[in-house]
């Protein structure tokens, strides 16, 4: 690896009162932490997430999508983004329209890039979230990765804005290694030849 890999944190959710910002800045502290990355947070309440979409453009039109000004910076961030980490809460046993809202606004933008998950919620800690994510990137041509994080029972699992497990470092560690590995193979994929999707 010549040079550090972008890396978008994404916080999936927008409602009040929610914990992604806390948790996003844990996961950017480990992270920059770990040496690979170059981190940007992205809070998804900061841009301009119209729910109505366009008209498809035509099939040979690549990604000429037209979007609003409010979402062009994140649209910038999306394409400049060698990874992402999703940081997502389970809401109704799925991810938030937030976040589905951001990925459908972009097409070409995912595609051979890998995604890491951190989930959180009640029993399952955001799993089944991250289950439909999976589900979705794949059908955009990301690459999801194996391991990622899963905080269940939430407000029992952080104290004063880091997870309770003293191995949720090591687990984290895990995660960005797997991506750091999957983000340096598939830049230089994409810089030989160009996707197929």
């Amino acid at each position: 690896m010549t040079e550090n890999l972008n890396l978008a944190i994404v916080i999936g959710s927008v409602r009040e009162g929610r914990h992604g910002p806390m948790i996003a800045s844990w996961v950017a502290e480990q992270a920059r932490d770990h040496g690979a990355f170059d981190v940007t947070v992205a809070d998804l309440a900061d841009y301009d997430l119209p729910v109505a979409l366009p008209e498809m453009p035509p099939m040979n039109a690549g990604d000429g999508y037209p979007r609003p000004a409010g979402l062009l910076p994140f649209t910038d961030l999306v394409t400049r983004a060698d990874a992402f980490v999703l940081v997502t809460p389970e809401i109704n046993h799925s991810y938030p329209a937030s976040l589905k809202t951001a990925i459908d606004w972009h097409f070409t933008q995912w595609a051979a890039k890998p995604v890491a998950f951190v989930g959180y919620g009640g029993a399952g800690g955001g799993r089944h979230a991250v289950l439909h994510l999976e589900n979705v990137l794949i059908e955009l041509n990301a690459v999801p990765i194996r391991d990622g994080l899963a905080f269940p029972y939430f407000r029992r699992a952080w104290d004063d804005g880091h997870p309770t497990d003293p191995d949720a470092p090591l687990y984290a560690k895990t995660m960005l290694t797997q991506l750091a590995w999957w983000a340096d193979a598939l830049r230089n994929a994409r810089a030989t030849t160009p996707y197929p999707g």
